[in-house]
């Protein structure tokens, strides 16, 4: 009986501690999201903001020395 009870202490213990790595890596995957909506922002608006001075490849000149 008493091995029995070492036993399921030590999965108690297994068990809290995957919890809580399980807790860290949701909380640096939450901050991952918000870092990528934050770029993805960023990036949308510089577009808007060169968006109509920059020419399509198929439009631009090529440089002096080709």
């Amino acid at each position: 009986m008493r091995d029995l009870q070492k036993r399921l202490e030590a999965l108690e213990v297994d068990v809290c501690h995957q919890q809580k790595m399980l807790d860290t890596l949701n909380d640096e995957l939450v901050k991952q999201w918000k870092i990528i909506d934050r770029l993805a922002q960023e990036n949308k608006e510089l577009k808007g903001a060169l968006g109509s001075n920059i020419k399509p490849l198929s439009e631009e000149t090529p440089p002096p020395h080709y």
